[in-house]
């Protein structure tokens, strides 16, 4: 009997390691996908904040459009964390950025301080 459950408990012991490894790459990929949100929604506050110095006809509107594009992009993975108040870090991000909703810009700089990237925004 002790022949057969040496081999069950080195698979165990085998897949364990896999899990563990495996949960270190995604908390790595998550901890990746925070950080470049932060980073991205940090430029769209920069671009916005100097857009709003120039006239609307400017090529600065332009930009901040396009890095807005660029911080959407970089909030998919992570749309449906919670933000506080009842929202998603999605719904947050569309309520800053299309709505000039400074709540919701202030929960979503938030959240990336409370994730630890609290200097890549403004």
């Amino acid at each position: 009997m002790l022949q057969a459950v040496l081999p069950v408990l080195a698979l165990v012991a085998v897949a364990a390691a896999g899990c563990s490894s495996s949960k270190g790459k995604d908390e790595q990929r998550l901890t990746e996908q925070r950080e470049n949100y932060c980073m991205q929604l940090g430029t769209w506050q920069k671009a916005r904040n100097a857009a709003g110095t120039d006239t609307p006809e400017s090529s600065g509107y332009d930009e901040v459009g396009a890095v807005a594009q660029d911080a959407f992009l970089a909030m998919q993975p992570l749309r449906d964390e919670t933000v506080g108040g009842g929202r998603t870090l999605g719904e947050a991000t569309a309520a800053a950025m299309n709505n000039g909703d400074s709540e919701a810009e202030g929960r979503v700089v938030k959240y990336c301080g409370d994730v630890g990237f609290e200097t890549l925004t403004r």
